[in-house]
């Protein structure tokens, strides 16, 4: 029993550590979050006039 109990336990393991590797939303592969895109917003040449 303990050892179908350290099987599973060295399979989740692998199977975490593959899932993490492989889980990256980034183009470099390093994990964690997409960087923002930044958009151009476009804007008056002047000032308005009061």
């Amino acid at each position: 029993m303990a050892e179908l109990l350290l099987l599973t336990g060295v399979i989740a393991l692998v199977v975490l550590a593959f899932w993490l590797t492989i889980d990256s939303d980034d183009d470099n592969g390093g994990g964690g979050l997409m960087q923002p895109a930044l958009v151009p917003i476009p804007v008056r040449a002047g000032r308005a006039r009061r």
